[in-house]
């Protein structure tokens, strides 16, 4: 909800489209400070103690949008809370094993993650629309339109802030630090961490070229409407679900053959999609993409957790949110441009290709490349 905010308010202080996707790249950016301050966090830090910093810096800056509109400070407090949701996350998902009973239960947990974290983003702009209209017209907040959705969303930081209080399994006394000095490199040494790189720098790179190109995907190369889009947005959260219950149902020793099974379908359905010349086949492809995207990135976040503790637990779970948010960023933007850049593509015995269709093919095939790179030595160190 606050992304769209932030991108209405750019669009109003600048009137630039430029600008207002300055946003969505200032996602690229964080990975830099967010890291290090990641590694310290879990360094000196329990987890509890952690994600009840990120929550309360967050609320305090989305509290202060409202009264200072200057683009560079809407830019600087768009930067800040994502380097705070960077470092709330690794501490988050190094958490879940704390929290769930039996070994077995991990991909249930982690199904209900990636579901609060990705299945309420189609609902962000339908919240921004339902609170700017029940906005008031009169007095500061209607001197200031969005101040009551920025405030609303700091409410919801607070609400997490006060439910993490009370997990008092997440610490203090958690484990020891594993190293004399914190450092975020570290979390690139750690082997499983290098195992599973791949497949999450693969993932990142289908969801990124498929969302960029989806729109024009539907409209111009299948001549369907913009609604038709939106069904297959809510077609990947259906197919998610049936990743994420598939997942439960096969056995839970084998974390990184899942991976890699996932990525290698997931590039497999990009590149049935840029094929398709039917919506229905295309709502297929929908189905499938969300299903084998779950499944791998369920699957990478139990044996992470499975096979790590303390310190590097939280690192490892830095890196893969750093890596996958910087290469979903950079897919979609490198997509969009390619799409662009390229003119209609000649293939012998097929003709002209469109612009969108290759670009998906190639971003399906090097997904498919990227699973085969996936490691199965299960060694943590």
């Amino acid at each position: 909800m606050v992304t769209v905010a932030l991108m209405a308010v750019v669009l109003k202080l600048s009137g630039s489209s430029t600008a207002v996707g300055g946003i969505l790249v200032l996602r690229l950016v964080p990975a830099a400070v967010a890291g290090p301050l990641a590694a310290r966090a879990a360094h000196y830090w329990d987890r509890r103690r952690t994600m009840l910093a990120a929550d309360i810096v967050r609320a305090g800056i989305v509290v202060a949008l409202p009264f200072i509109q200057a683009l560079w400070f809407v830019y600087t407090c768009a930067f800040l809370l994502e380097v705070g949701g960077l470092v709330f996350l690794p501490a988050r998902d190094a958490s879940i094993p704390d929290l769930v009973g039996e070994e077995d239960d991990l991909p249930v947990a982690n199904a209900l993650i990636l579901a609060s974290s990705y299945g309420t983003i189609p609902l962000g702009a339908a919240a921004f629309a339902a609170v700017s209209a029940a906005s008031p017209h009169s007095g500061f907040i209607g001197s200031h339109p969005l101040s009551l959705v920025f405030w609303v969303d700091a409410a919801t930081f607070l609400v997490s802030f006060w439910m993490i209080s009370r997990l008092v399994e997440l610490g203090p006394g958690g484990e020891a630090p594993t190293s004399a000095e914190p450092s975020f490199r570290r979390a690139f040494r750690i082997p499983l961490v290098r195992a599973v790189l791949p497949a999450t720098v693969a993932v990142g790179l289908g969801i990124g070229a498929l969302f960029s190109l989806g729109v024009v995907y539907v409209r111009d190369v299948l001549g369907a409407s913009d609604t038709a889009f939106g069904v297959l947005i809510a077609l990947f959260g259906v197919g998610a679900g049936g990743g994420l219950a598939a997942l439960q149902a096969w056995p839970h020793d084998d974390y990184l053959t899942h991976v890699r099974r996932g990525v290698a379908v997931q590039g497999a359905v990009v590149a049935f999609m840029s094929a398709a010349n039917s919506v229905g086949l295309a709502y297929l492809g929908a189905v499938l993409f969300g299903a084998a995207t779950a499944f791998a990135l369920a699957a990478g976040m139990s044996q992470l957790q499975t096979a790590l503790e303390g310190e590097d637990r939280v690192l490892a779970f830095t890196g893969f949110h750093l890596v996958i948010r910087a290469t979903l960023s950079f897919a979609a933007i490198t997509a969009g441009v390619a799409s662009d850049l390229v003119g209609k593509v000649h293939v012998f015995l097929i003709g002209r290709v469109p612009p969108v269709r290759f670009v998906l093919v190639c971003s399906g095939l090097v997904a498919v490349a990227g699973s085969r790179l996936v490691r199965l030595d299960r060694s943590p160190h």
